[in-house]
């Protein structure tokens, strides 16, 4: 779905959409369960940078409402996350800050996003709030005890047959050097 600068400058764009499962890639391991519900008002702001030169920024607020899918941290197993937001972005025309001399930035530029020539898609915004919403590292639950190291059994049901004390071979060599200290005591 297009936002248009040149509808935007018309008049103010008010819209509702059903995004349904598989339109957006979101990222590896994460996935749209049913359709992505957002409504919303997108509107031209114009930004004036001296007498002869206006920025044309969209400004989009919208709610969105849709579940998701994304995997465990630890086991791999699917965790189901129901989303509901709100957001308000502003976004910039890409060309409009390009050639811009190394500068410092304020708290409200990195706020910005960037669109291109033609306009805004609003699949690109949502997927960057659905991405922003979900946890940084899922887990299917607080104890999930993951997965053996030595035979990839998933611990949580199936029991282990590996040794309790499997080590890392790469700590061999202080293994060693902590036993002979603890002789020569």
């Amino acid at each position: 779905m297009l936002l248009s600068v040149l509808e935007l400058e018309r008049e103010p764009l008010e819209f509702r959409h059903a995004f349904s499962s598989g339109t957006i890639e979101y990222a590896p391991g994460i996935r749209q369960l049913g359709d992505l519900a957002v409504e919303g008002r997108a509107e031209l702001i114009e930004e004036h940078r001296g007498p002869h030169r206006v920025i044309q920024d969209i400004r989009l607020r919208a709610h969105y409402q849709g579940r998701f899918e994304a995997l465990c941290a630890r086991c791999l197993e699917p965790v189901e996350h129901a989303l509901e937001d709100r957001f308000d972005l502003l976004f910039r025309p890409s060309a409009a800050d390009a050639g811009a001399a190394e500068r410092a930035i304020s708290t409200s530029d990195t706020e910005i996003g960037y669109y291109q020539e033609g306009g805004l898609a609003v699949e690109d915004a949502l997927r960057e709030q659905v991405l922003l919403s979900l946890p940084a590292k899922t887990l299917c639950r607080q104890g999930c005890r993951g997965w053996c190291p030595g035979c990839g059994r998933n611990l949580n049901t199936e029991r282990c047959t590996c040794e309790a004390g499997l080590t890392d071979a790469r700590w061999a060599t202080l293994a060693d050097l902590r036993s002979r200290m603890n002789t020569q005591s």
